[in-house]
């Protein structure tokens, strides 16, 4: 159980914000960059507005899920893990709602201008991250309670980010961008997966029906195991295929960094360990990316 005793209402929106999971949106945009550089076709201020477009989605993101999730009934005070904005006593949850308009509203906003600047078919994937983002927990049927929210964590903070930012750099997309994308795409799931294995038995209990309760947490460890093995299969993949060189494999030095997390979800079902394990998992994504732009630069 959180404790709201004392708790100022700024503390209470930087929780909200969740910054251990800002990693899911800053890790596309700097891994994309590089690729972009090394391809001579960055754009600067363009990787500059995709970064504001994926944190400010990112940030609606989890504004709308703190708002529909305390609506829904699946958080409350006695929830295990960070503090929740609107279910704290501190903070308005239409408050929350307006939050979330506001971010999804500045992500809009400049990705508005970026597709006009590049591409106007950009519009109709900025639509669409919208649209997903919101209906993720909010709307009549939210597919993040379908146990589908992977499968949008995967496709919209990995394959779209990553190669919508390569894009709008250099206007096309590489196979080392895919490849690329893959990896953090499945980096960005693992803290979804970790974040669900946590909030498995309150979920269940709320009736929120995400990918873990569903399978359960000893398939759910296995689904984790297999997505951070899968994360640095694609680099090999790139070398293999000639999309990368070798010195791209200086990747695979995050890979002690990813197996803590993962040993800790196998071994505990400690909420505040697993909550460690979460932030540990989001620092990975940032080291693969940095290390990427290192390989890739080299």
């Amino acid at each position: 159980m959180v404790a709201t005793v004392a708790l100022s209402p700024g503390r209470v929106w930087w929780s909200a914000v969740r910054p251990a999971t800002l990693a899911a949106s800053v890790a596309p945009v700097l891994a994309a960059t590089a690729i972009a550089v090394h391809d001579g076709g960055a754009r600067p201020v363009a990787g500059l507005a995709a970064l504001v477009v994926a944190i400010g989605v990112q940030v609606g993101v989890n504004f709308s899920n703190d708002y529909s999730d305390f609506k829904r009934g699946a958080d409350t005070v006695h929830r295990i893990g960070p503090l929740r904005a609107a279910s704290s006593g501190v903070v308005a949850p239409e408050h929350v709602r307006w939050a979330a308009v506001a971010a999804f509203g500045l992500a809009g906003a400049v990705g508005v201008g970026l597709s006009l600047a590049t591409d106007w078919r950009l519009l109709l994937v900025g639509a669409a991250c919208l649209l997903a983002a919101w209906l993720y927990t909010g709307g009549p049927r939210p597919y993040g309670y379908l146990g589908l929210g992977e499968v949008f964590v995967f496709v919209f903070f990995g394959l779209v980010a990553t190669c919508a930012t390569v894009y709008v750099e250099e206007l096309r997309v590489t196979t080392l961008a895919v490849l690329t994308a893959c990896s953090v795409g499945f980096l960005a799931t693992a803290i979804l997966v970790l974040n669900n294995l946590r909030d498995i038995d309150s979920d269940a209990a709320a009736g929120k029906r995400t990918l873990a309760t569903r399978i359960g947490r000893r398939r759910t460890r296995y689904l984790l195991l297999a997505i951070a093995i899968a994360t640095f299969v694609m680099p090999v993949i790139a070398v293999l295929v000639r999309a990368a060189s070798p010195a791209i494999l200086v990747t695979l030095l995050a890979i002690p960094l990813l197996a803590a997390p993962v040993r800790s979800a196998f071994t505990t079902v400690s909420g505040p360990e697993l909550v460690g394990a979460l932030k540990r998992t989001a620092a990975s994504e940032l080291a693969f990316s940095l290390l990427l732009a290192i390989g890739v630069l080299a």
